[in-house]
């Protein structure tokens, strides 16, 4: 060995500790939002489906443009947050209010679908309506958002099938058996204690129907705000797998619409997946107590305004009195990010990281997310987040929409399968 070779292959034990140390260093550093390079690599290696966003009644009651870039604007999604996010799918939320819309559900789910559909329209370099796995995987390609729509409530077809049918033509690809209100076949978790409302003791025969022939059609069966038993019914009912599109754990915090370990081990054997919320009080039991704490005044404060504005001829919107929600959810103290991970967590170690995934329920929880948690901007913070507590590469695509992807491709086979069986049958007569 000549003189220079050992020369340079001396040099050269010296330099690699120093070479594999600026490696590491660029491995893990971190931009200004504490998202380290590998976490940006993950993040943005993954195709994110969130499986609920409330943007739909800001599209609807403010005329608000997706496309908007305002910085002072306090909505948690627009075009320009879901680039920054990596946002790759959103299933937008048709959600009517049922005492305000009493009479005319039906009229208002359709003029909901109808705001998504027109912002589709004003920004088809950016976004596209998406109504498989295949549309959002072509929208991925295409670096555009995926535009989804999941009805929240089953008084949206006001018990009627063909209205179910209509939806699902019109692309709504989830129904959430009910909202908040028990409706005339489905129990809710949201009234459950009230002794004025009647109650089926879980799903009806028609509820059952309902379920078997969102099987049919290829609408996966949504478990978010459903009671216990009309959980069960629909777990018992159901040939395809269902999905919690905005549940969190009720092991964390005890709010009724939360998932119990018993049912996330139900959804896991389903084949589902539950898509944590990314409301404080559902995430946080202390957020929990404080905002049980204060809702009677609250709802006193939203029903004295309802009032006054109807007494004036100028019924209050859904923009209104989220407003006056939001002043009160800014009384309570956020909780830090971690308990957004922590559901996640827990959800991963009791129904397995193949069930679990992202329902933010973005604008309709009046801004109160954890601390760090603003707008879909932030989501690289979950993957950082799931980077920290040692989960891998895979697992953590899994989780950020893959979970998400899987069910919503069974849910299809199901019904290819189903169709398939029917028309068999039918010509064999």
């Amino acid at each position: 060995m000549r003189a220079s070779e050992r020369f340079s292959l001396s040099n050269y034990s010296l330099l690699f500790p120093v070479l594999l140390l600026l490696a590491s260093i660029a491995t893990f550093a971190q931009d200004n939002s504490g998202i380290s390079q590998r976490a940006r690599a993950i993040h943005d290696s993954a195709i994110v489906v969130d499986t609920h966003a409330d943007t739909p009644q800001r599209f609807l009651d403010e005329n608000f443009d997706i496309g908007n870039s305002d910085p002072k604007d306090i909505g948690h999604l627009s075009l320009d947050k879901a680039r920054a996010g990596n946002l790759g799918a959103e299933f937008f939320s048709i959600w009517v209010e049922p005492k305000t819309n009493e009479g005319h559900f039906a009229k208002h789910t359709f003029d909901l679908i109808d705001s998504v559909y027109e912002q589709a329209a004003r920004h088809p370099d950016r976004m596209m309506m998406a109504f498989s796995v295949a549309d959002i995987e072509r929208a991925h390609k295409q670096k555009k958002l995926a535009a989804l729509m999941g009805i929240e409530g089953g008084h949206s077809i006001e018990n009627d099938i063909h209205l179910l049918r209509d939806f699902y033509r019109l692309g709504v690809r989830y129904m959430t058996l009910s909202w908040s209100n028990t409706n005339e076949w489905a129990d809710s978790s949201g009234d459950m204690l009230d002794p004025k409302i009647e109650h089926h003791n879980g799903l009806t025969d028609f509820g059952k129907q309902v379920v078997l022939e969102m099987n049919r059609l290829g609408m996966m069966v949504d478990i978010s705000h459903v009671a216990d038993k009309t959980f069960w019914d629909a777990i018992a009912t159901s040939k395809a797998p269902v999905i919690a599109s905005h549940s969190s754990a009720r092991a964390l915090s005890n709010a009724p619409r939360n998932m119990t370990d018993d049912m996330l081990r139900a959804v896991a054997k389903n084949g589902g997946v539950v898509d944590v919320n990314f409301f404080s009080g559902f995430d946080d039991q202390n957020y929990w107590n404080a905002s049980e704490a204060q809702k009677k005044a609250e709802d006193t404060a939203i029903q004295d305004f309802i009032e006054k504005r109807k007494a004036e001829g100028n019924p209050a919107s859904y923009i209104d009195v989220d407003r006056i929600g939001r002043e009160w959810m800014a009384r309570i103290p956020r909780p830090p990010f971690t308990v957004l991970i922590d559901n996640i967590d827990h959800i991963a170690k009791v129904a397995g990281v193949d069930h679990v995934g992202l329902g933010s329920d973005f604008d309709g929880v009046s801004g109160a997310t954890p601390a760090g948690m603003d707008s879909a901007a932030d989501l690289p913070k979950i993957t950082q987040g799931l980077l920290d507590r040692g989960y891998s590469a895979q697992d953590i695509r899994k989780i950020l929409g893959g979970n998400v992807l899987r069910v919503f491709a069974e849910v299809e086979r199901v019904s290819r399968e189903m169709q398939t069986q029917a028309a068999s049958s039918q010509s064999s007569k």
